[in-house]
C-alpha cells in the first residue's frame, strides 16, 4: 500500500506491505528500510521490503524529503531531520509500540544508529548496509549549507555516535558490505564491525561484486536478499557470529 505520511512539515511517500493472509501469523516484529543519500530512494527498497512481508514481517520503505516522490529540497534537509522524519514515519507505522528492525543503507547507518539510541529496546534488529557515521557538528547542518565541506575533514566522523550506540545494541545486528566500497572510509566500516561484536548477536556478510550501491545491487539479486532477512529475523544463537560470502 501507497500513501504519504505528513510529519516534520513534509509529505513522505510511503510503502508499506503487509504479509498475506494464507501465508500463517504475521510476525509482530515490524521492519523498516532506509534508504541511502544522493539519488537514493524508497524504490530501491521495495523488492527487499516485500521479501520482509513474504517472510511474515510487516515492512515499509520511504523516501525522506527530497528524495524520491516526497516533498521538500534536497538541500534542505539534515541527519537531523532524517532521523525525526524516520521517527515520525514509525510511529505512524508502529504505533503500538512493538519491536522493530532498522534496515538502514549507507547515510542511513547513521539514522538507524540515532534511531535506535532514542528506541531503546524496541530496536530488535538492525541491519546496515554499507553504513556511515558522521560527528555530531554534521548533526543539523543542511545539506546544502556546507555539510559536505564538514564531512570531508580528515577523519570528521571519528567522535561519530554511532560507535558507542553499536557498540551498547544486544540485539540482532547484520553489517552488510560490498566486495568494494569507494564512497565509506575502510576505517569507518572496521569501528562499524567492532562495535557490533561487542555486545550484539552479529552476523557480517560481504557481497562479491558489489560496490557501495547496495539496494540497487540487492534489488537485482533475489538471492541476496532472501538470505539478509533470514539473518535479521531468524532467532539467533546467544553466542553466534558469523561471517560470510555471498
Amino acid at each position: 500500500m501507497e500513501f504519504i505520511h505528513h510529519t516534520d512539515g513534509e509529505a513522505l511517500s510511503c510503502a508499506s506491505f503487509e504479509p498475506a493472509a494464507s501465508g500463517g501469523p504475521a510476525s509482530s516484529t515490524r521492519v523498516v528500510i532506509m534508504h541511502g543519500a544522493g539519488i537514493g530512494s524508497k524504490e530501491r527498497s521495495i523488492p527487499l521490503a516485500r521479501d520482509f512481508a513474504a517472510a511474515g514481517h510487516p515492512s515499509l520503505a520511504f523516501d525522506f524529503s527530497g528524495h524520491g516522490d516526497s516533498s521538500g529540497k534536497l538541500e534542505e534537509l539534515s541527519l537531523e531531520r532524517r532521523f525525526r522524519q524516520a521517527l515520525g514515519v514509525i510511529e505512524a507505522f508502529a504505533p503500538d509500540g512493538g519491536p522493530l528492525a532498522l534496515v538502514g543503507f549507507s547515510m542511513s547507518g547513521q539514522t538507524v544508529a540515532d534511531l535506535t539510541a532514542h528506541l531503546g529496546g524496541r530496536a530488535e534488529a538492525i541491519c546496515l548496509c554499507a553504513p556511515a557515521a558522521y560527528g555530531p557538528e554534521a548533526w543539523p547542518v543542511p545539506f546544502g549549507d556546507g555539510f559536505t565541506e564538514l564531512i570531508r575533514r580528515p577523519e570528521s566522523w571519528r567522535p561519530s555516535t554511532v560507535f558507542d550506540v553499536l557498540g551498547a545494541f544486544t540485539g540482532r545486528s547484520v553489517l552488510v558490505v560490498p566486495e568494494r566500497d569507494e564512497v565509506i572510509p575502510p576505517e569507518v566500516t572496521a569501528g562499524i564491525e567492532q562495535a557490533l561484536r561487542t555486545k550484539s548477536r552479529f552476523s557480517k556478510v560481504v557481497l562479491d561484486g558489489a560496490d557501495h550501491q547496495l539496494g540497487r545491487w540487492l534489488s537485482d539479486h533475489p538471492e541476496h536478499r532472501a538470505r539478509l532477512v533470514d539473518l535479521c529475523t531468524r532467532p539467533h544463537d546467544p553466542d553466534h557470529t558469523g561471517l560470510a560470502r555471498a
